[in-house]
C-alpha cells in the first residue's frame, strides 16, 4: 500500500551532503547521533544529537550535510507525503494541516523535545531492530501519533505554519509578514524565519524595503501604537506594553522616555487633561 518510504533511520558517515527532492512532502529529522548542518541558501542551522527539525520539502535548495570526518550520526527521518496523508485522513484532516491564518512563510522549524517525543523515537528504534514486524497498519500508527505529538508540543503553531503549506498555496508578501507580527512577542530572528529568509538576508530586504534597521522600525510602531492606547483606552500600562509587543514593563518605559520624553503614566495624565 505505501511504496514510498514513510519512517526511516539512516546511518550517516561524514562526509556527506544530502538534497532534498521537489516534491509534495514534508519531513521530520531527528538527530540519534553526531550532528548535522542544515542549508538552504544563506539560511544555516546546525542540528545537534537529540535535536529535530521540521522542514517542509516543496521548494528547491534544501539540504543537510556533514564534514565533521570523525563522527558517524544517525538519523530518523519521518516523511509527511502529501497523498499518503489524504489516503490516511479520507475523512477528515486533522487541524493540524489546515492553515492557521498566521501571516507566515516559515518552511523550518526546530522542535524543542519533550518527554512524548524520546518515547516516541525510542519506540520506533523497536521496530528498527525488529523489520519483520513491520506491517502498514503499524506505520500508520506511527505516522499519526507523531502528528499527534507534533500537534501538542509547545512549538504547534509553527508545526501547523509548516505542515499546513502540504495543503495550501497561501504565500505572503514580506510586508505582509512584517505589518501582521509588528506587536507579537517575537524577535528579528522570528521574523526572519517567518519571511523564510536568514537574518542577514531579512535584514537586506527589510533596509531596502523600509530604509530603516528592523528593530528600530519595530521599535517606533510599537511605541506609537502605546502611546496611542494610553490615550484611547484605560488598560493597564502593563497590559498595553504587553499588547505592543514589550516584554519587559522597564525596557518598556525606558523606551517611552527616550521617544515622548516622559513616562507612560505621566504621558496619559498630561495629553488628557
Amino acid at each position: 500500500m505505501f511504496g514510498k518510504t514513510l519512517i526511516q533511520k539512516v546511518d550517516l558517515k561524514p562526509p556527506f551532503e544530502f538534497s532534498f527532492p521537489v516534491a509534495e512532502q514534508a519531513c521530520f529529522l531527528y538527530m540519534l547521533k553526531g550532528e548535522m548542518d542544515y542549508q538552504s541558501g544563506d539560511d544555516h542551522l546546525k542540528i545537534k544529537t537529540h535535536q529535530s527539525l521540521l522542514l517542509n520539502c516543496l521548494n528547491s535548495g534544501k539540504q543537510i550535510q556533514s564534514k565533521d570526518s570523525d563522527r558517524n550520526g544517525e538519523i530518523v527521518i519521518v516523511t509527511f507525503h502529501k497523498d499518503i496523508l489524504k489516503r490516511i485522513y479520507e475523512r477528515e484532516m486533522p487541524q493540524i494541516f489546515k492553515p492557521n491564518n498566521q501571516a507566515s512563510n516559515q518552511s523550518r522549524g526546530t522542535i524543542n523535545n519533550d518527554f512524548l517525543i524520546q518515547k516516541y523515537i525510542d519506540g520506533l528504534l523497536f521496530y528498527f531492530e525488529n523489520p519483520a514486524l513491520v506491517n502498514d497498519e503499524i506505520l500508520v500508527l506511527k505516522l499519526k501519533e507523531i502528528i499527534l505529538l507534533l500537534a501538542q508540543t509547545q512549538d504547534a503553531k509553527t508545526v501547523q505554519v509548516i505542515l499546513s503549506q502540504l495543503f495550501s498555496s497561501t504565500t505572503y508578501t514580506f510586508k505582509q509578514v512584517i505589518e501582521a507580527n509588528l506587536f507579537s512577542q517575537i524577535g528579528i530572528e522570528d521574523l526572519a524565519q517567518k519571511s523564510n529568509l536568514s537574518v542577514s538576508s531579512f535584514k537586506r530586504e527589510f533596509k531596502k524595503l523600509y530604509d530603516d534597521s528592523p528593530a528600530n522600525y519595530i521599535k517606533t510602531k510599537r511605541l506609537e501604537k502605546a502611546a496611542e492606547l494610553l490615550l484611547a483606552s484605560s488598560e493597564r500600562i502593563t497590559d498595553i506594553a504587553f499588547d505592543c509587543g514589550f516584554n519587559d514593563l522597564a525596557n518598556f518605559t525606558k523606551s517611552f522616555h527616550d521617544k515622548y520624553g516622559t513616562s507612560p503614566s505621566q504621558y496619559r495624565s498630561t495629553q488628557k487633561e
